[in-house]
């Protein structure tokens, strides 16, 4: 018996950094949505507990001794084997939550598998990172705190988004380290936007406290911003995350998807098109 779960890229249309904790967390505010780009995780039945990795970018991976996704059965359920694989699709320390989206995958198909339904998936989730408990239903979402404060988001328009990553990793602890000013207060959103327009209007007022840290570590940031805002009918272009991927927005996923078509810089990972429909998981 197998199990696949799909794990969708997860982008902060803005990200607000209003405080930190006296243990060095930084509390933040962030709108999160998912587009329709990911990796995908499959689990089978075994004895053991193995991880194969594959996909564009899952060669990056090969040296990491304890990879998301065993931490997240060893969480789920110690000592239980299961073959766990891996189709990495998004680019590695990217700022689209591509490692914790797919530890969140993971508890979803071994919840399944071993049948284990009374597990607290939300908590076990946050155990493994800030960003598993949006990343675990995978739907758009108000993140506050350092993670675990999750809200609905404003009612969405249809809109569509291209994604770009210039092929450089960016360390979070770093985009933190170098950060400088203020804390931001968090912003008022509407119930919802009647159209991506005004919903782009909104979000311009609000940013990415990390945006400016990120390109002074790796300042081909800027270069794909420029190129993202330089797009016919772009409504909006930002860094997601920690960085180094930016995304921007369009009127429809048509739209996004002939616009990203325009990104022809060689070794720029780039992908254009729609939000992602989770199905309902009763998560």
């Amino acid at each position: 018996m197998s199990i696949t779960s799909f794990a969708p890229a997860k982008v902060n249309l803005y990200l607000h950094v209003t405080g930190k904790r006296a243990d060095g967390y930084h509390l933040l505010d962030s709108l999160a949505v998912f587009p329709n780009v990911g990796d995908w995780v499959e689990v089978e039945a075994a004895d053991a507990l193995s991880l194969s990795l594959g996909g564009t970018f899952g060669a990056a991976l090969h040296g990491e001794p304890d990879n998301l996704l065993l931490k997240a059965a060893r969480a789920l359920a110690p000592g239980r084997g299961a073959k766990l694989s891996l189709e990495k699709n998004l680019p590695v320390a990217s700022g689209i939550g591509g490692g914790s989206a797919d530890a969140a995958a993971c508890l979803r198909a071994l919840s399944a598998l071993w049948e284990i339904k009374a597990a607290d998936l939300p908590g076990i989730a946050l155990q493994l990172g800030a960003d598993v408990p949006v990343c675990l239903r995978s739907e758009p979402a108000r993140m506050q705190g350092i993670g675990e404060i999750l809200a609905p988001a404003p009612r969405l328009p249809e809109f569509g988004m291209v994604l770009v990553n210039p092929g450089v990793a960016v360390p979070t602890p770093s985009v933190f380290k170098a950060r400088t000013g203020a804390f931001s207060p968090a912003p008022a959103l509407p119930a919802m936007w009647p159209d991506a327009a005004s919903m782009a209007a909104d979000l311009r007022l609000c940013g990415n406290d990390l945006q400016a840290a990120a390109i002074s570590i790796q300042p081909v940031i800027g270069d794909v911003l420029a190129a993202l805002a330089a797009l016919p009918g772009v409504l909006l272009a930002r860094m997601s995350g920690s960085g180094a991927t930016c995304f921007a927005l369009f009127n429809t996923a048509a739209e996004a998807a002939a616009a990203a078509q325009r990104i022809t810089q060689q070794g720029w990972w780039r992908w254009g098109g729609g939000l992602y429909q989770p199905p309902q998981t009763g998560l």
